[in-house]
């Protein structure tokens, strides 16, 4: 009996202190199965939310591109102007021409007993037109002083300016005719002797500027006679 009783001892401190090969087991296994089990379960869910995050687009919508242009450091921009039309201008008369007018004809060397005051009055309307004046040139087919003031205006520079400024009439009076007589009495009423040639200017309304039997004639030469046309041209 005694032995029975030390086996039950044994058998119970045994079981006190050493419990079974299956419940230790058991036991060890419980709390770490848990946390494996947590462990993975959170791995699990991490795992979904990062797949979620990867998959799912962004809901913020992209900002919109800038409309403005980008202003140069240190520079003010500039505002736009609008331009107003001008209203073109419809003019009432037609633009005058700046062409000068064609060069008077210019009489040859010599001079005709059939001019007189028709072709003085037909030399001044033509002056009216164009602005020239009128130069009245009396003299004789036989006088010296008339043949070298001919050659004198039968050049080139000398004839550019009577026929640019004058409308030129040369008066016979060395023959006998009364009517010419009379015309240089008109235009030049000094009387007494006169020394040809007798040179006047007359303006486009006939009014003498110049008689070169009151004044006196220039020098018969290019020079002279050019000076004279240039003074009395306007």
């Amino acid at each position: 009996m005694a032995a029975a009783v030390l086996a039950a001892g044994l058998t119970a401190a045994c079981g006190t202190s050493s419990p079974p090969v299956g419940a230790a087991a058991a036991s060890v296994a419980g709390p770490s199965s848990e946390a494996s089990s947590s462990d993975a379960a959170s791995a699990t869910a991490s795992a979904s939310a990062s797949a979620a995050g990867q998959a799912s687009p962004s809901t913020s919508p992209p900002a919109p591109p800038s409309t403005s242009a980008s202003t140069p450091t240190g520079s003010s921009p500039t505002p736009s102007r609008t331009r107003t039309a001008t209203p073109t201008r419809t003019p009432s008369q037609p633009p005058r021409t700046s062409a000068a007018p064609a060069p008077a004809r210019i009489p040859g060397p010599g001079y005709d007993s059939s001019v007189g005051q028709a072709q003085v009055d037909a030399a001044l309307r033509a002056a009216k037109a164009d602005g020239r004046m009128v130069l009245l040139d009396f003299g004789a087919n036989w006088c010296g002083n008339c043949k070298a003031a001919d050659k004198v205006f039968a050049q080139p520079q000398t004839a550019a300016l009577l026929g640019e400024s004058y409308h030129l009439v040369k008066v016979d009076i060395g023959g006998s005719s009364s009517a010419a007589s009379a015309l240089l009495r008109k235009y030049s009423p000094g009387g007494g002797s006169y020394k040809m040639p007798v040179l006047v200017v007359l303006s486009p309304s006939g009014t003498v500027r110049t008689d070169t039997h009151a004044t006196g004639n220039p020098s018969l030469t290019a020079e002279g006679l050019n000076s004279f046309l240039r003074l009395w041209a306007s």
